[in-house]
């Protein structure tokens, strides 16, 4: 009878905690949808825009001259320093000439000789032709006369050469710029032995009042660039591409534009790229040969797609963006990016004229998403500040 009393009550507190859940659950308000997160989107446009790529360059003066000498002897005197700008024609090394001279003076002498010899022979040439034409002797030794006669002519006009090439050899012991620029290091100092076998040269004298810088295009970027200019031939089309720019070591602009002016004739098969030279003025010599840098080249493109670099993500070597569909749900979209301007990249796939992507906030954004967008502005020009 116990037993039975228990399990009654335990059954009549059963039903009453089942009756209160359902009470309480009856008494609970539905739960309402949140609202779609306001996200700012901005809607993309096409039009022509100009990107800037920096290609990485030598600069080498118009001419490096290599200063040697043609003469052998020691070094009476340098004349210039280190780094000192000289003239064309200015002297920089005085070699001792004492033995040039000597080789001229002897070459003089030999002249002499040969003057007096001819003079001699001419005599004898005069003597003999007389007595020839009345047939007192043979033309037999006439003619010896006269061939003697033209070898004295021979020793004089020999002599003559000597005395030029002894001339030139005693030149030589002043050596000379060959152009304006700036003096390398002196290698060789007063009182060295030096000789036209040398190794090395005496020094190095560098023209920069004009520089030529070099820098190379893929076979893409090559093609690309014919396309934007006109003209029949590459020659044509330099013409018309705008000058360009170098930018230093320390990313600073140099103060003087430069001209695209020569093409390579051919590709490097080892690298597929082209190399270009543009010419810069120098005038200041501010700077020198085997400075580095690069070339600053724009490039033109027509209907061009802009995304804002705030508004992608890199993830694994990709760009993506969160791009909208027509009921604002976004989808994160892989974009293929060809350049930069400015503060935005320039697409060539994953997206078009008219698509939609976030602005901001794609941190807190998930695949599938729906939100609702408030439009900033349709983005079209590098230069526009999004707010």
């Amino acid at each position: 009878m116990g037993k039975r009393f228990i399990f009654i009550l335990a059954d009549i507190v059963t039903c009453l905690l089942v009756a209160f859940l359902v009470a309480c659950s009856g008494n609970e308000k539905p739960q309402t949808a949140h609202p779609p997160a306001s996200v700012p989107v901005v809607s993309l446009s096409a039009g022509q825009v100009t990107t800037y790529h920096d290609y990485p360059a030598s600069i080498e003066a118009v001419a490096n001259v290599l200063i040697r000498p043609q003469v052998s002897g020691y070094i009476d005197r340098v004349l210039v320093d280190e780094g000192a700008f000289v003239r064309k024609g200015q002297t920089l090394f005085k070699i001792n000439g004492l033995l040039y001279r000597e080789q001229l003076n002897a070459a003089i002498a030999g002249m002499h000789l040969a003057e007096a010899l001819l003079i001699n022979e001419q005599i004898e040439t005069d003597k003999l032709k007389p007595l020839v034409q009345n047939k007192v002797i043979s033309d037999y030794q006439l003619k010896i006369a006269e061939a003697a006669l033209l070898m004295a002519k021979a020793r004089l006009e020999q002599s003559q050469a000597a005395i030029a090439s002894a001339k030139i050899n005693l030149g030589y012991t002043t050596i000379q710029a060959p152009v304006s620029g700036y003096v390398g290091r002196l290698m060789k100092k007063q009182g060295t032995l030096v000789a036209p076998s040398d190794p090395a040269p005496l020094t190095e004298l560098s023209d920069v009042s004009q520089l030529h810088v070099y820098f190379s295009l893929s076979e893409q970027d090559f093609v690309h660039f014919k396309a934007q200019y006109p003209g029949n031939s590459l020659s044509e089309k330099i013409e018309h591409v705008p000058e360009v720019d170098l930018v230093l070591s320390d990313e600073s602009i140099f103060s003087q534009k430069g001209k695209i002016d020569i093409f390579d004739g051919q590709f490097d098969k080892n690298t597929g790229s082209i190399t270009v030279r543009a010419s810069f003025p120098n005038q200041q010599g501010l700077l020198r040969s085997g400075n580095t840098g690069k070339v600053r080249l724009g490039l033109h493109h027509r209907d061009a797609v802009l995304v804002p670099a705030a508004a992608t993500l890199e993830m694994q070597d990709k760009v993506f963006v969160f791009a909208l569909d027509e009921k604002n749900k976004v989808s994160k979209v892989a974009i293929q990016i060809v350049g930069k301007s400015g503060s935005s990249y320039l697409v060539k796939e994953g997206l078009k004229a008219g698509d939609r992507i976030v602005m901001r906030g794609m941190d807190h954004l998930q695949e599938g998403q729906t939100i609702r967008p408030e439009i900033l502005m349709t983005y079209n020009n590098p230069r526009s500040e999004l707010k």
